[in-house]
């Protein structure tokens, strides 16, 4: 069956920065304290988003065409067509899509919703529903999780989560109380385990920004995915 994972550990990356100070002639060598240091998830924010399709031997990206939802609730339909994109420039309206899911003034209810209008507007049957009710999520969901980025994203192929993000845990830019949304992951670094993320609810600066891995099976729970 596809997407049998192999057990892969994400690891988190943190940057330190040390503090230095000129020190006077004949002073005595000062005693170095903790060097400060800023969280993995601020690194991650802070690293520019590579253009679309670059590539290295660690770090791959899709070319996809961005358009940000033109409703409050049209997250689901424009992350949804963001992810259409990247396998083909006949692209839906977000209109379209929303008729299609069904969404509503209340959102896009399930990410399966999602899997199926992919596989019908693609053609195919590569795309699954891929729950993550555990929250925080074992070991097993977060290997998945990752595999099915590695794998769908070096076939070409983006994938669309359902998230849940409140205040003390949001990607860079959200507003200080709980979001739910729906946001596509179209690249991934394994030199940092962090995943590109094109968001189309435009919180952020930037249409496409960096998340750490762990942030990112943080933030699925207890919704899912789309791989």
């Amino acid at each position: 069956m596809r997407h049998t994972p192999p057990k892969l550990k994400a690891a988190l990356c943190a940057l330190a920065l040390l503090a230095t100070t000129a020190l006077p002639m004949a002073a005595a060598p000062a005693v170095a304290g903790p060097a400060p240091t800023i969280s993995a998830e601020a690194a991650a924010a802070a690293k520019p988003a590579p253009t679309s399709g670059f590539s290295t031997q660690t770090l791959k990206t899709l070319n996809i065409q961005l358009e940000y939802q033109k409703t409050g609730y049209w997250c689901g339909p424009a992350a949804t067509r963001i992810a259409l994109s990247a396998k083909t420039s006949n692209l839906p309206s977000q209109q379209q899509l929303a008729n299609e899911l069904p969404t509503d003034e209340d959102g896009t209810d399930w990410i399966g919703q999602v899997t199926r209008v992919l596989n019908n507007r693609l053609n195919t049957g590569y795309y699954e529903t891929k729950e993550m009710p555990n929250d925080p999520p074992t070991q097993a969901q977060r290997d998945l999780l990752w595999h099915d980025i590695v794998y769908d994203i070096d076939r070409g192929w983006a994938l669309v989560a359902n998230i849940v993000a409140p205040a003390n845990n949001h990607p860079p830019g959200y507003p200080n109380y709980t979001i739910w949304h729906y946001f596509t992951v179209i690249g991934y670094d394994s030199s940092d385990s962090t995943v590109l993320i094109a968001d189309p609810a435009g919180f952020n600066p930037n249409a496409t920004y960096w998340l750490t891995f762990n942030q990112l099976a943080t933030l699925v729970p207890p919704k899912g995915y789309s791989a």
